[in-house]
This record gives C-alpha cells, sequence and structure tokens, in this order.
C-alpha cells in the first residue's frame, strides 16, 4: 500500500477492465514519471471523452453527433440490421470489410444474475427500427457465451412473429490455424452443424 494520491491513482486504474492490480501499479508509475505535457494530454482526452462522446440516437453506436458515421452513411444497407452487445463489437465486424449494413447495439447482454434483464437493454428501440425500416435481415452477433446465447434466444423469440423478416446467427465453429483435437465439443458440433457446401 502506498500513500494518498498514488494509492488513490492505483485504486482508480484497478477498476478498469482487464487492468489487475500489478498492471494497476505499472501504470501509475509509468504516469509518475511521465512528462507533466504527456500527463496534461490525457488529462484533456479523458475531459473530452465525458464531454463529447455521446450514443448515437439510432443504433446506440458511440458518436460525436446525434447519428454516428454508419448511420449517415446513404451507402449502407438499410434492409440488413447487426445486432450487437456493445459498440466495440461494431468495430470488430468493420474491420472485416463484409458487412455493408447497419448496426443496432444493445448496450450489453442479457444476465439474471447480475440485475440485467430486456428492459436494461435497447430492445424496444430494436422493436421500433424493425416495425418503422424497411429490415429484412436481422443478423444477431451477440457474444458465443452463457449471456450472448441467452439474448440471442431471446432476440429469436421476440423477432419470429415479425412477417417476412429473416433472423440469422453469426456462424460459429473453428479459428483458423487451429487444430482440431484442442477444440472444445461446442464448438467443433457447431463447425458440423454450420457447414457450407464448397
Amino acid at each position: 500500500m502506498f500513500e494518498g494520491v498514488v494509492q488513490d491513482l492505483i485504486d482508480e486504474l484497478g477498476r478498469l477492465p482487464g487492468v489487475g492490480p500489478k498492471s494497476a501499479q505499472r501504470i501509475a508509475f509509468h504516469l509518475i514519471s511521465s512528462e507533466p505535457a504527456d500527463i496534461k494530454r490525457l488529462v484533456d482526452v479523458l475531459g473530452k471523452v465525458t464531454e463529447g462522446v455521446r450514443f448515437c440516437e439510432l443504433c446506440g453506436n458511440v458518436s460525436e453527433q446525434q447519428q454516428c458515421r454508419i448511420c449517415r452513411d446513404t451507402r449502407r444497407d438499410g434492409a440488413m440490421l447487426c445486432v450487437v452487445e456493445e459498440p466495440k463489437d461494431v468495430l470488430a465486424i468493420e474491420r472485416t470489410r463484409e458487412f455493408k449494413g447497419r448496426y443496432h447495439v444493445l448496450g450489453g447482454a442479457l444476465d439474471p444474475l447480475s440485475g440485467v434483464g430486456p428492459d436494461q437493454l435497447r430492445m424496444r428501440e430494436l422493436l421500433a427500427r424493425i416495425s418503422s425500416d424497411e429490415v429484412t435481415e436481422v443478423i444477431i452477433a451477440t457474444d458465443p457465451n452463457t449471456e450472448g446465447e441467452a439474448t440471442a434466444t431471446y432476440l429469436v423469440r421476440m423477432l419470429r412473429d415479425f412477417p417476412g423478416l429473416n433472423v440469422t446467427r453469426l456462424a460459429s465453429g473453428l479459428p483458423m490455424g487451429g487444430d482440431l483435437e484442442f477444440a472444445d465439443e461446442l464448438t467443433l458440433g457447431r463447425a458440423f452443424s454450420g457447414r457450407r457446401a464448397l
């Protein structure tokens, strides 16, 4: 334990996701030994984040304006809507350069043990978009974990009553460069069920 502001800095850094006590301590001491100009730039950026970042009123992605750049892009296919959990998932899909539709960010996944139900997510906004837009396909791209699977199942049940709406789920299976012997049963089973003709 350190004294005063140093320990406060370590504690606050330790609250960040993926930053454990040792990493928080390393970052804190790196900041302490940094030039004052570097610290000022970091403080300025953190201040801008709290003031200038908002969420897109249409899809829920991070944005500096009322609508994000993807929602403003008229070249995107409005008939395809990809539902993701978090804004970071939008970035991951965009890096593939495969999807040319629009997104809907739920703001998390169903997790009853943590008190996250459908009312805490952007489910109503999703239904409103599907009802008012020309959406013909909803691609569910939630994480392949317990919460993501529960969210996907809930969405499928919720969306199956929309006439003419095609609801799909991202395929899951074996990673490139992986070995079959190291794949778990669920992953291998999904790879078999999601196989496609060549």
